[in-house]
C-alpha cells in the first residue's frame, strides 16, 4: 500500500493505495497520524478511492488512527469509499463511527463546521 501525504490550511489529506491489509501497512498508516499529530495537524482525511480491499487489520489501522486523533482534539473523516469497503463498515457497524464523504474536498470542508 502507498500513501500519498497533503496538507492545505491545517487539514492533512492521506490518499491509499492497493490494499489496506496486514503486514506493516496498518502500521505505516497510524505511524504517519502520529507524525501529523506531532506536527500539530489534528485534523486528517483519509481518501480511499484508490484501495480495492481492506480486512479487519486495515479496519484496524482506521480505528486506532480516529482514536489516536480523537484523543489529541482532533478528527478523522473518510472520502471516497468504494462499494465494497463500504459494505464492510456496513457489515461492522464502523458506518457509524466514521464521518464518509463522496470526496475529498468535502470532506475537508466539512471541519470548518
Amino acid at each position: 500500500m502507498a500513501i500519498k501525504e497533503s496538507v492545505s490550511d491545517g487539514i492533512a489529506v492521506l490518499a491509499l493505495k492497493g490494499k489496506l491489509m496486514g503486514g506493516p501497512d496498518p502500521l505505516a498508516l497510524h505511524d504517519r497520524v502520529h507524525g501529523l499529530i506531532g506536527d500539530g495537524i489534528k485534523q486528517v482525511v483519509v481518501d480511499l478511492g484508490n484501495v480495492k480491499w481492506l480486512n479487519s487489520s486495515g479496519l484496524g489501522a482506521l480505528m486506532a488512527s480516529l482514536t489516536t486523533l480523537r484523543n489529541a482534539g482532533g478528527d478523522l473523516k473518510l472520502a471516497k469509499v468504494g462499494k465494497k469497503i463500504e459494505s464492510l463498515l456496513l457489515i461492522t457497524k464502523l458506518i457509524s463511527v466514521f464521518e464518509i464523504y463522496d470526496s475529498v474536498d468535502r470532506a475537508a470542508a466539512s471541519f470548518g463546521k
